[in-house]
Order: C-alpha cells, then structure tokens, then sequence
C-alpha cells in the first residue's frame, strides 16, 4: 500500500466494509505497539531504563507523528539562532539512505549540511554514540537531535516537538490504526510545541489544537509558524525570483511525509497547480520516475516542474534540471527552498532556548 493509500484508510477517507474491516483489524497491532511505548516510556520515567549524559546542552527536536512536521527547517532555525550566538553546533541524526559509496547521506542530513555550514552534522543511528563523537571529535557546545522525541537513550536539555497543523494528532490512534508515533498523552514530558503550517488552516482550529496541547501539559511553550519559501533554485547556483513563478502553470511533486502541504506552500506563490504527483516518502527516484515526471507534466500543459528541496538533493533530478533538448517531454525544474517563519510564541521560545543553553533550565521530574 501507498503512503497516500495508508493515509486514506486511516484517516477514514476510504469508504466500505473492506476498509472498514482492514481499519478495525489494524487496531490490534496498535494496541500492541501502544503498549509496548508506554511501558518502554514507563521504564525511562521510573529510571529503570537509563538516558545517557552530555557534557554539552542537548535540543531535540521531534514530533508525535510519522510524516513531514516540518522539523528540517525547525532545525536549521535552531542552526541559524545558536550560530547567531557564536556557539559551535553539531547536529544528531540517524539518516535514511546512504549514497552509492555508502558515505555520503542524503535526504534530511543532506539538506541540513548545505543549510548549516555553521554546524557539524554528525549521521549515526546510534545518537549516543554521535553525540560523543560531535563533543570530543569535533568540540561543539550545543548538540541538537534531529527527530529525537521518542529516541530516550540520550538525555535532552530541552525537548520541542513539531505539530503540523493540517494533522496535529494522527486521527487519535498510534501506529499502525493512524499515525501516532507516540500517545498524545507524551507530551508531558514536551517542553515547548512548534505549530506548523499554521497558515493552512483556521484560526478557530488553531485554538482547538493549543487547547489539546495544554490539557496535555499546561506548561508547555507553544508557538506558531509556517513554512515561508524563500527561493526557486534550477540548478546550484540559478536562484529564480518567487514572483517570476506567479500565475504560471506549475506541475507539481514530491516524495516526502506530507505531500498535501507542499502542494498548498506553492499555491501560495501564486502559481497554478495544473496537476500533482506525490511518491512516498524517502523515495529513490530512478531514470523512469523523472521521465513519467516529465511526460506527465508535459501532458497536463505545465510551464514549470516544482519540487522540494529534499526530492531535488535525493535524487538525479539536477541530471535534467535544465531541460534535455533531445527529449520532447523536457521542461525546465526548479526546486522551492522554504524557512521557519513564526508568526506567534518566537520570543518565548527564545527565552526558553537561552534558558537550556545558561543551564537554567528547570529538569522537571517525568510522571
């Protein structure tokens, strides 16, 4: 099944007693799975299991959902603010794909080295073992743990989780009956929340989400903010202005958690989506793919061909980036670079970074 398939079944989107029939036996494996994090969370909680010390401030950044929350561009927010403070960073993550040497990584990792030159990306699926590496290898001051809300081994300063506004809670059900990679009720142990793509939905459903979050934990920092694009790029070095793609035809596509909030972003500049293609998140795209790409987008009348700035980096797409004459389907790309914009709780946030960097910051005891 799809991504997008799984989407609609969970979600309800499908109707029919097969679907019916599939969403209720789905419910057995999540009561297992739930089951299993509460009682590994439990064990944390009670020190029964052990989270391991740094001699450096740990941020982790993480979400309660599988899929796109936005925490790449969190992240090379919080990049750009310890940069702006002068303090060395190195940046955990566990990666996804490795490249054909097996040493270069791609996808996030990838991104957040391009767009961190300031900080020290470390890939490793063992976090600890990163984290010793970024401290006595490297000397940074302030490590950030790059989807680190269910990964406990590492013991955190500071724990921010992503909400996306468009799915905050997963349609209420853990992994596999919906998309929650933790129960909701984890957020006690949260210390702020980031709500993103808040411009994509009302202000009414904003306030229900902030109410959710506080009857969860009443003292979280929450703050807003949404995806702002700050660049069309063609090649590495062709940065288009936004406004050159207004009221054009774009054919849009990407491969990554949440495809719909993509597609919405470059609605945004202006542009007339003509058709859409959404592939699964951490897609490897092949030869065949960019050329039902293009023969797609080339069908659908299309003047330009938008993707992520994931999809581009993972992917040969800069291979026919600017258009290959001998091929009649040939249009030009262009890949759209977007930033954390807050619009509410940025100067709370701040305050409460600066608290965990100054070694302030209040340990409050796990229930």
């Amino acid at each position: 099944m799809s991504q997008q398939g799984f989407r609609n079944l969970v979600s309800g989107r499908h109707k029919g007693p097969a679907a019916w029939v599939l969403r209720l036996l789905l419910n057995i494996p999540a009561i297992v799975y739930s089951l299993v994090v509460r009682i590994r969370n439990l064990f944390y909680d009670k020190g029964l299991l052990n989270s391991s010390q740094t001699a450096v401030p740990v941020v982790s950044v993480g979400n309660l959902t599988v899929g796109g929350t936005g925490k790449t561009p969190l992240v090379i927010w919080l990049a750009d603010l310890l940069g702006s403070k002068d303090l060395s960073c190195g940046i955990l993550t566990r990666g996804y794909k490795m490249g054909s040497a097996g040493k270069q990584a791609i996808d996030e990792p990838a991104i957040l080295a391009q767009e961190c030159p300031q900080a020290r990306v470390i890939v490793n699926p063992d976090r600890v073992a990163g984290a010793a590496e970024a401290v006595k290898v490297h000397g940074v001051k302030v490590l950030l743990l790059d989807d680190g809300f269910q990964h406990r081994r590492l013991a955190r300063d500071l724990d921010i989780v992503a909400i996306d506004a468009t799915c905050p809670f997963g349609y209420g059900r853990v992994l596999p009956a919906g998309l929650l990679r933790d129960p909701v009720s984890s957020l006690k142990r949260a210390h702020a929340a980031v709500i993103t793509r808040c411009d994509q939905v009302h202000e009414d459903d904003l306030a229900a989400i902030e109410d959710q979050l506080r009857r969860h934990n009443p003292r979280l920092v929450i703050a807003r903010a949404r995806h702002l694009p700050v660049s069309a790029t063609s090649d590495r070095s062709h940065d288009l202005e936004l406004g050159r793609l207004s009221d054009k035809r774009v054919f849009a596509f990407c491969g990554i958690g949440n495809p719909d909030g993509f597609f919405a972003t470059v609605r945004g500049l202006g542009c007339e989506i003509v058709a859409t293609l959404a592939f699964d998140d951490h897609h490897h795209y092949t030869g065949d793919d960019l050329a039902r790409v293009c023969g797609e987008a080339v069908k659908s009348g299309a003047e330009w061909i938008l993707t992520t700035h994931k999809d581009w980096i993972s992917s040969p797409l800069r291979a026919f980036g600017r258009g290959d004459p001998g091929r009649e389907y040939a249009l030009p790309f262009a890949f759209l670079s977007v930033r954390m914009d807050f619009t509410a709780g940025r100067d709370a946030l701040t305050s409460l970074i600066e608290q965990a960097l100054g070694g302030t910051m209040p340990h409050r005891k796990q229930p």
